[in-house]
């Protein structure tokens, strides 16, 4: 009899001991365990030989799940320092760290895989009996040389191309189960890569010089100035001896074309991971990746905690990009983790960006990380010029004025593509009663609907909620209605009535939803199918278009004026990288930015100096000001549906850090959206100049926190290192 100690997927900070009788059970595996007058699945954490609690009352494990650890020693170390870290229960951290379909208890033994091979008939089959079906054509040259998995042939080809092939009998299926067998190292065929200029060769020496060991690199390169090939290179050797490779990039959109380049470059499968794919899929990967049999897995934040029997090297592309940061449960930004996992498993980490975040340039420039910079682009291709266009005083149609809608003119009748750009879906922020000046708003979040005029709806971005368009004013029952400001849908119609001769493609969370519907869109897009891109923030990261010769930039005025002090650095990166998607290849390219406040210093700055400067003079402020990365920062957040409960509760946190005098408190204050979902919301900010007091009053005073007589009447949560004060 041995007594575990196991993390449960409960908000307890603690881990629960059970009694292993006659079992051999590991550290890393999962069990299931009597919880209450439930069971729960659990991963045993400890051993020990005795309890706090008394022994005689400890109950038994119901089963063990796994016969061997699915978390690795490398992967506990880093569950730890999450819960540690960011105060977290350590059962939720190490819930988040599986795939879901292992935290209901499904087995983590690899399941049998469907295969296709040519039967005797595709073998004998000519080629060019399939010319006019070019996707079986190429499924059945592939097959020709090597096996491949169902799922792999219906990524790269289409489920009907394998669906055909089937139907004639010139490939046939077969379910294998998958053996620990690593066949991408015999499989691996690199394909030849371009010369690289000097500035990439003196960043990929330097990597290369430091792949035995932990080192991390912020690779800092103008948008175009080959930083992806920066990567491939670097990753070569890598492969060649036999160790994995974990990227993370920012956004599923991103994944697919990155996918196809890393395929094609080492002739490998390459293991995707993302919030797009059912659980079974991830789980597939996920057993893949552990068992040593993928060589390169890339995806989306989660994807960091993906097991590698012998990682190698870790990139993590667009570093500075927000969506790293978890927004709810375990608030963790997958950059900062993936400094961690490579320090503790002694491997580089590339950090790469055109536009990096302050935090990552001030570890540059202070040595802390090694600084390489691509200052040019690669090939023949010239960095955009830009431009802000002044529209004080001047008539818009659709948000544009007519300067720029000659300019659209000229870029379309040479035969390229433009990009517009606006961050606001919908047709319309705000619908008004032309008669009374009522707004139709969400009485939940007190801020106004959204107009969806093709779907005949009105919608609160912030809560979701919706309700038809109405026919007449709800207070004075006019049926005359105006819409305020313009939004991507409005944005589009327009430009289809004032140039039908082209035709125009809109991207946002609205017309992009939908599995692989955002990949066949960028993909109609390097097709020239479509020559006016409309669009939001999906657009602006790291898509190669090299048809884009203008970038219009509709409206930034809002958020030059923001609350939150990280805005300006926001909308400078987001002004840098959409400046960046013109002007690609061969074509000269121009990024102009509509304004009424053409004379602002940050407009100025980054249209004369660029982001390197600015980000130095923003770091100068920050430093000033006593900000981040020269503070440390953790946000107490509280909501209820009575203002006063949640003010009262985060009362309550300050006093118990009134001991600590070297965390400074500010707050409680209102968040910068006081009411959504009608609940009110407060913010508590703790700011210290040095990092371990303000993790040491938080350790200290955390427990308590769970313990005041208001924690159970409010919604309240810890963000450590919060990016997001809204």
């Amino acid at each position: 009899m041995s007594i575990i100690r196991v993390a449960l997927p409960v908000p307890m900070r603690r881990l629960f001991d059970y009694l292993a009788i006659d079992t051999q059970v590991e550290i890393g595996a999962r069990v299931k365990v009597p919880f209450g007058n439930r069971s729960l699945v659990g991963v045993v954490w400890e051993k020990q030989s005795e309890s706090d609690w008394d022994q005689s009352k400890l109950k038994p494990i119901q089963s063990v799940i796994d016969p061997e650890p699915i978390f690795d020693p490398s992967l506990c170390k880093l569950c730890n320092w999450l819960a540690q870290y960011y105060k977290h229960p350590i059962g939720d951290v190490v819930q988040t760290a599986m795939p879901a379909a292992l935290r209901k208890g499904e087995s983590s033994a690899p399941k049998p895989v469907d295969y296709l091979t040519l039967s005797q008939t595709g073998q004998n089959m000519a080629l060019t009996e399939l010319s006019r079906a070019p996707k079986q054509q190429a499924l059945l040259t592939a097959l020709k040389q090597q096996d491949l998995s169902k799922a792999q042939a219906k990524s790269d080809f289409g489920l009907s191309a394998v669906n055909a092939l089937l139907d004639k009998d010139l490939i046939e299926l077969s379910s294998q189960t998958p053996t620990g067998n690593c066949q991408w190292k015999t499989q691996l065929a690199l394909q030849p890569s371009p010369q690289a200029n000097v500035e990439q060769a003196l960043a990929i020496s330097s990597i290369e010089a430091k792949l035995d060991e932990y080192a991390c690199f912020l690779l800092d390169g103008i948008t175009g100035s080959g930083k992806t090939e920066v990567y491939l290179r670097s990753i070569e050797p890598v492969l060649k001896a036999g160790r994995q490779v974990l990227i993370l990039v920012p956004e599923i959109g991103l994944t697919p074309q990155t996918v196809h380049r890393f395929k094609h470059r080492f002739g490998i499968e390459v293991g995707v991971l993302h919030s797009g794919l059912t659980n079974k899929e991830r789980l597939g990967v996920w057993q893949k990746s552990r068992a040593g049999q993928l060589g390169i897995v890339i995806g989306t934040r989660s994807a960091i905690f993906s097991p590698m029997q012998d990682l190698g090297l870790l990139i993590v592309d667009e570093e500075h990009d927000s969506s790293y940061k978890q927004q709810d449960g375990l608030r963790y930004h997958a950059r900062d983790l993936a400094v961690v996992r490579a320090s503790n498993q002694n491997v580089p980490l590339i950090l790469g960006s055109a536009t990096p975040a302050l935090e990552t340039l001030n570890n540059a420039l202070t040595g802390r990380y090694q600084h390489l910079v691509l200052q040019h682009r690669a090939g023949n291709a010239s960095i955009a010029s830009q431009h802000i266009f002044d529209i004080r005083q001047q008539p818009l149609q659709f948000g544009i004025a007519q300067g720029m809608l000659d300019r659209i003119k000229q870029h379309l009748d040479g035969g390229s593509q433009v990009m517009l750009f606006i961050n606001r879906r919908g047709y319309a922020p705000s619908l008004i009663c032309h008669q009374c000046g009522h707004v139709e708003g969400c009485h939940r979040c007190n801020k106004p609907y959204t107009l969806h005029k093709q779907l005949n709806k009105l919608q609160c971005h912030h809560c979701g909620d919706a309700k038809r368009v109405p026919s007449q004013c709800q207070e004075c029952h006019s049926t005359q209605f105006n819409t305020m400001g313009v939004g991507t849908e409005q944005l589009e119609q327009g430009l289809q009535s004032y140039f039908p001769e082209y035709s125009s493609i809109r991207i946002d969370s609205d017309s992009a939803r939908g599995k692989n519907k955002l990949d066949a869109m960028l993909s109609s897009i390097n097709k020239n199918q479509h020559q006016i891109l409309i669009g939001t923030q999906i657009l602006s990261k790291g898509h190669h278009f090299p048809n884009v010769t203008l970038v219009l930039i509709l409206d930034v005025d809002g958020a030059l004026f923001s609350a939150d002090f990280r805005a300006a650095e926001h909308i400078a990166q987001l002004i840098t990288q959409l400046a960046g998607r013109a002007g690609r290849a061969e074509k000269p390219g121009e990024m102009w930015l509509q304004t009424h406040d053409p004379a602002h210093p940050l407009l100025q700055d980054l249209i004369n100096n660029g982001f390197a400067h600015f980000a130095r003079y923003a770091l100068l402020e920050r430093q000033h000001a006593a900000l981040p990365p020269f503070a440390y920062q953790a946000l107490f957040k509280a909501q209820s549906l009575r203002a006063d409960h949640a003010f009262a509760f985060l009362s309550e946190v300050r006093e118990l850090l009134a001991p600590y005098t070297g965390v400074m408190c500010i707050g409680p204050i209102p968040a910068l959206m006081e009411k959504r979902q009608g609940q009110f919301r407060m913010q508590l900010v703790l700011q210290a100049g040095q990092r371990g007091p303000l993790q040491q009053a938080l350790g200290q005073i955390i427990n308590q926190v769970e313990t005041l007589p208001l924690a159970p009447k409010v919604r309240w949560a810890l963000d450590v290192d919060p990016q997001d004060f809204s």
